[in-house]
């Protein structure tokens, strides 16, 4: 494409979006409505994969120890437990530790104070990398020499991984359906403005114009209130965000909710409006004025 022929199609793109003032306007606050659903939806199943991530992290299992060990033998068995896959950390607890811990928030009970150390083993506390592979971990750590029991709520890291795919398929699946009625409505937006001049464009074909000189125009058109769209969208959608997030902080007394600042994502969430907002613009664009060059 000449570099002439490209200013002629930025001229015209913003001469048509000046002249159909009512058909732009319509086509930007479509595009910035479906940018704003699909940016929702985007950003609860960011939010819930992070606080899903969380619990996966916080997720651990005890091994406890052979009576018989002493503290040489458990730092073998600590460096045995850090090769098995898929472990990301091991801690040691000693006796004394476990019994402080069991204590805690039980200091006025005499029954318990009263315990002695021997009453708790030496155990290990172990995290994982991935919570899919939580269930195998616990099997090959339960069958090293010197570990005897093992606590681990397998039960409750697979319902994590159920609630994570399930979550996730259903965010993937709702964006592409909005992607596709955003792509539909914006056609036909774009469509009934490229209505009012099909006369103009049967003029140009019978004037020998070709095909790509016609839609050039109308491409670059649709880019700009793509990108004008995208633009709006973003900023709504951060004041939205912001609103929202205030409101959970504040009722969320318990800080069950856990939400990402806006501004740890506002560079992904641009890029991705202004990705979708172009896509949309011109994909609907060369969508509409399809029908009008078949002349």
């Amino acid at each position: 494409m000449k570099h002439f022929s490209f200013g002629y199609f930025v001229q015209e793109g913003v001469r048509s979006i000046g002249t159909h003032g009512l058909m732009s306007f319509a086509a930007v606050c479509m595009i910035v409505a479906c940018l704003l659903i699909m940016g929702s939806f985007s950003l609860v199943a960011v939010n819930a994969g992070h606080m899903l991530g969380d619990l996966q992290e916080e997720n651990a299992f005890l091994a406890y120890v052979d009576e018989s060990y002493d503290q040489t033998q458990c730092d073998a068995l600590e460096a045995q437990i850090e090769t098995v896959p898929n472990v990301a950390s091991v801690t040691f607890i000693s006796k004394e530790e476990a019994k402080e811990n069991y204590l805690q928030g039980r200091e006025d009970v005499e029954l318990f104070t009263d315990l002695p150390d021997e009453v708790f083993r030496d155990r290990f506390s172990i995290h994982v990398t991935d919570i899919e592979a939580f269930e195998d971990t616990v099997e090959q750590v339960r069958a090293l020499t010197g570990v005897v029991n093992i606590t681990a709520a397998v039960e409750i890291a697979e319902g994590f991984v159920i609630v994570s795919q399930v979550a996730s398929a259903i965010a993937i699946i709702l964006i592409g359906i909005l992607v596709l009625v955003s792509l539909f409505i914006i056609a036909n937006t774009i469509k009934l403005a490229t209505f009012t001049r099909r006369e103009e464009i049967a003029i140009m074909k019978m004037c020998g114009a070709t095909n790509s000189f016609i839609r050039w125009p109308f491409v670059v058109e649709g880019l700009i209130l793509g990108i004008l769209g995208a633009t709006i969208a973003f900023f709504l959608q951060w004041g939205v965000y912001s609103l929202i997030s205030t409101a959970i902080v504040e009722y969320n007394a318990a800080s069950l909710i856990v939400v990402l600042p806006f501004g740890s994502m506002a560079l992904r969430v641009y890029g991705g409006f202004l990705l979708a907002g172009v896509l949309i613009g011109a994909g609907g664009s060369s969508i509409a004025i399809r029908k009008f060059l078949q002349v």
